[in-house]
């Protein structure tokens, strides 16, 4: 690993299938305890929002954190001919926008990816995941800079230990320079705690404190809206929803369906529709997540919905999943109906995806994700 030195301003930007967000307010709440810190404004992440973002920058801010969306081939490379970043992280590599790849496939996305690392700037800083398996087809060569790596095993450069689920979050602890250090999120899943490694990895090696570090995970998030994050919602009689309304990713449908099945008690239902821009992968990349679902050892019903919903359970029952515990939702009064019948004491629900009706009127859950929340607030 070469010892890079940022001496200029660190312009910081995120792309990946999954975590980009999450990752850019975690280190944003970090550095602007110390620096005045201008980021990506909540989710806006493409070509458009950046170009925007260029006229905005001045020499005021201390430090720059962004996110580069990518749907297609050189977006990223637009992005970075707009604002160049000296510090570049890659969440992961997964089959988001895959449908727009689809003669290459996850390689293509890789290759849209790696756009990201060429256009660093020399003797940057790059961070990678060391355990997703598809950022090994990252294009690094040539990259002269310093590569840091986050994961779950010592074979990362900053890794994580003993994580486990609180009744608020996550917990887990990162030895660095030989101390164990133990952090708090106030998010669940496993997915959250490797946005917190890159938050983590990167303020350290900006030297950032641990108690700087610490503060700033910790309070993360305190203002951001909850449409862009997965929730968690507890209820009376001891009713939990869990829900993200803004996508629907295969990674970010598993991620969820891992929350559902470590904090669910009692009885578990996991609602999952259909996932988008998934082109000629789509009714596989469905069943997978049916598969993931069998594997589970605590979800007990399964209702799909949406164009593509259907494959989710047929991915689960080919794997085992009780037939008779598989449903799929036809219409847009159903799914309601549906989710009013599940709310019964000692249930967590799980809602994820995109519903089309038979007119095709596509909806996105946020309407009906507050509507339940008004009942079950009554």
């Amino acid at each position: 690993m070469d010892d890079t030195t940022i001496t200029e301003r660190p312009i910081i930007a995120i792309t990946g299938s999954a975590g980009k967000t999450t990752t850019k307010e975690m280190i944003a709440s970090i550095l602007q305890n110390r620096w005045k810190t201008f980021k990506s404004f909540e989710n806006g992440n493409d070509v458009w929002f950046t170009s925007q973002y260029a006229k905005q920058l001045d020499p005021s801010y201390k430090a720059v954190v962004l996110e580069y969306g990518m749907r297609y081939s050189g977006d990223i490379t637009k992005h970075c001919n707009l604002i160049q970043p000296n510090i570049g992280i890659i969440t992961n590599v997964g089959s988001a926008h895959i449908g727009n790849f689809n003669d290459q496939g996850i390689e293509g996305v890789a290759s849209a990816k790696s756009e990201l690392i060429l256009n660093i700037k020399p003797q940057g800083i790059l961070l990678l995941n060391e355990d997703d398996i598809n950022s090994k087809l990252l294009n690094i060569k040539g990259y002269k800079g310093e590569i840091i790596t986050v994961g779950f095993t010592k074979e990362a450069n900053y890794y994580a230990s003993q994580i486990a689920y609180t009744k608020t979050g996550m917990i887990f602890q990162v030895p660095i320079n030989g101390i164990d250090y133990t952090y708090k999120i106030p998010v669940f899943g496993k997915h959250n705690v490797y946005n917190a490694l890159f938050a983590i990895a990167l303020a350290d090696r900006l030297g950032f404190t641990f108690n700087e570090i610490l503060v700033g995970l910790e309070t993360y998030g305190i203002k951001y809206p909850d449409y862009y994050k997965l929730n968690v919602q507890c209820f009376k009689d001891e009713i939990t929803l869990i829900s993200y309304t803004y996508d629907a990713k295969p990674s970010a449908v598993k991620a969820a369906i891992d929350v559902l099945d470590n904090i669910g008690e009692g009885k578990n239902i996991a609602f999952l529709g259909h996932m988008v821009e998934l082109g000629n992968y789509s009714v596989e990349e469905h069943k997978k997540v049916g598969r993931y679902v069998a594997a589970q050892k605590n979800i007990n019903y399964l209702y799909t919905f949406g164009k593509d919903g259907k494959y989710i359970g047929q991915g689960a029952v080919e794997s085992g999943f009780l037939n008779d515990n598989v449903v799929n939702i036809s219409s847009i009064d159903q799914f309601v109906n549906t989710i009013k019948e599940s709310l019964k004491p000692k249930t967590t629900l799980l809602l994820m995806g995109f519903l089309c009706d038979k007119e095709s009127n596509e909806i996105e859950l946020y309407e009906t994700v507050k509507f339940i929340c008004s009942i079950l607030s009554k």
